[in-house]
């Protein structure tokens, strides 16, 4: 049996990188896969025609950020799966600058798009996951919540706050039989990183203690074991996925 048979996960920003590998991985792994993207609707498209040949999926265009756009998301994800027992909180952006450079709309965005949408998305999915007395959310942190990062301090606030987020919701859903985790990936190579020179890229590897760049099959594994009945007695918990990068 696969580790998430019968199992349904929502998945936001899932078009690419991190995302997009949690929603191919999790649909091999049995679950039936709905998720978010904001304005790449061809992407949304081939990702969904891609999942649907191996597991029931479907692609919701729709900003995590927007509370009232949360809420709607898990209504109509509720009407069309019926259940959702697994919530990646993945999106997110950056907005990086030197704070005596930083402006007030790259603060505010930043909280808004990465710290505001893990309030809106977990706030909309309790109710159901109560009533079905299980759950797991995984919400996507960074090495940088842990250890800050020049340049990134909007970033760093809002991954930190992330972590904080996630052990306050472990304590209080606990009871409920409602987990709560956090992710914390390192040096992940996407399309995001694929824009970045060779001598900067190798500089990142070197630093790594496996010497190497993440995957995001990596951070996805890592979800599926959080997200599956293995880790049933794990809450609160920040898992490093960063090759041994804050070791």
């Amino acid at each position: 049996m696969k580790l998430l048979e019968g199992k349904v996960a929502l998945i936001t920003g899932a078009t690419r990188g991190i995302g997009k590998g949690i929603a191919e991985v999790f649909a091999k792994e049995g679950a039936k896969v709905a998720f978010t993207y904001a304005g790449s609707v061809d992407k949304a498209k081939a990702l969904e025609e891609k999942l649907s040949k191996i597991t029931t999926a479907k692609g919701y265009q729709s900003d995590a950020s927007d509370y009232d756009a949360a809420q709607k998301l898990v209504e109509d994800v509720m009407a069309e799966f019926g259940q959702i027992d697994i919530l990646i909180n993945n999106a997110g952006i950056t907005r990086d600058n030197l704070m005596l450079r930083m402006s007030k709309d790259d603060w505010d965005t930043i909280i808004k798009v990465n710290l505001d949408s893990v309030f809106n998305l977990t706030k909309a999915v309790i109710k159901p996951m109560m009533k079905a007395k299980s759950g797991s959310i995984i919400n996507m942190t960074s090495v940088v919540g842990i250890k800050g990062n020049a340049g990134q301090a909007n970033y760093a606030a809002s991954k930190a706050g992330v972590i904080g987020f996630s052990k306050s919701i472990a304590l209080e859903l606990g009871s409920r039989n409602i987990r709560c985790n956090a992710i914390a990936p390192g040096f992940i190579e996407t399309e995001m990183t694929a824009a970045l020179d060779e001598k900067t890229v190798q500089g990142w590897r070197e630093g790594i203690p496996l010497k190497r760049g993440g995957q995001p099959e990596d951070v996805a594994n890592a979800c599926v074991f959080l997200g599956s009945d293995m880790s049933a007695y794990i809450t609160g918990q920040v898992l490093n996925v960063d090759g041994g990068m804050l070791t």
